[in-house]
């Protein structure tokens, strides 16, 4: 019992959660602006190859 008490009181690896929580959240947020700029650029792309094949020739 008292060996389950220790451990409860213990703040040890509670650094190394936060750290990881901490990660965690950064990874989730930048895969969010990630795929948010790429769904621009595919939508200015697209735009662009629109004109540019509608241009008359040369």
């Amino acid at each position: 019992m008292e060996l389950i008490k220790k451990f409860w009181k213990e703040e040890d690896g509670q650094d190394l959660i936060e750290y990881a929580l901490l990660a965690g959240a950064i990874a989730l947020f930048t895969i969010a602006a990630v795929r948010a700029v790429g769904t621009s650029l595919d939508t200015t792309y697209d735009k662009i190859n629109t004109n540019v094949s509608n241009l008359p020739p040369a």
